[in-house]
């Protein structure tokens, strides 16, 4: 027994598959055939950013012209198709433990060390013995589907995060936090202003091995301890307040 039985899977199917591939290439090239048709138009407008294309596509006869634009715009939705294949998550649901699978990253959690599975927006949260999140998958999967997948083979779902009032909103040199953390914070949150997603969640993990763990709201950042973090010590009375020291 592997641990799934008949497992549920919960994935985009065959339905998303055929808008990737075959509506994102047609609305691209429909797109680049109304922009090459329009090229002339759009090559005298001062708002326009790349006039000196436009003008070029505009000296082209047709149909070359527009036949260039069909070309460029399903090559563009062919990539967005491709970029978003390699995004699709899927989640295979047995008895003791799921499978989380997205593009050639598979990943599999046991049923013990889960204590409470839920939708946090766009994301799949599991929670283990400590509170801390075991996975956290971002996706478009019906949340429908998925408590119906995890409550049919016995796992803990739960209705929203059991700790959301647990958060508080970061600010810097905010007390409460584990040596080091208010630092990575400070560093996550130039890369959430810089939309550099790959590194804040790099120090996502970075703050969840120091027992911090993150929820965003838009670009703002807010926290809680798990139940095995390490609790800062009581500031000394007689040392200097952030900043007074000039650090």
């Amino acid at each position: 027994m592997d641990g799934y039985g008949t497992p549920t899977v919960v994935d985009g199917g065959a339905a998303e598959l055929a808008v990737l591939w075959g509506g994102l290439p047609a609305l691209g090239a429909g797109a680049g055939w109304l922009l090459a048709k329009g090229a002339g138009w759009l090559a005298g407008q001062p708002w326009v950013p790349a006039q000196d294309l436009f003008e070029l596509v505009a000296r082209l006869p047709d149909p070359q012209a527009g036949l260039g634009g069909v070309a460029i715009g399903t090559l563009g939705g062919l990539v967005v198709a491709a970029v978003g294949t390699a995004e699709r998550l899927s989640v295979s649901v047995g008895t003791e433990r799921v499978r989380l699978r997205r593009d050639r990253a598979e990943r599999h959690v046991e049923r013990r060390s889960v204590h409470a599975v839920f939708v946090d927006g766009k994301h799949l949260v599991l929670l283990g013995a400590d509170d801390e999140e075991v996975a956290r998958e971002r996706s478009d999967l019906s949340a429908d589907r998925l408590r119906a997948a995890f409550r049919a083979h016995g796992w803990p779902w739960a209705e929203g995060d059991p700790h959301r009032d647990a958060y508080r909103r970061w600010v810097p040199d905010l007390p409460g936090l584990p040596t080091g953390a208010d630092a990575l914070l400070r560093a996550r949150q130039r890369a959430l202003d810089a939309d550099r997603g790959g590194e804040a969640r790099e120090l996502r993990g970075e703050l969840a091995r120091s027992g911090v763990v993150i929820r965003d709201d838009g670009k703002r950042q807010y926290w809680r301890l798990t139940r095995t973090a390490p609790r800062p010590r009581p500031r000394d009375a007689t040392s200097p307040e952030p900043g007074v020291d000039g650090r």
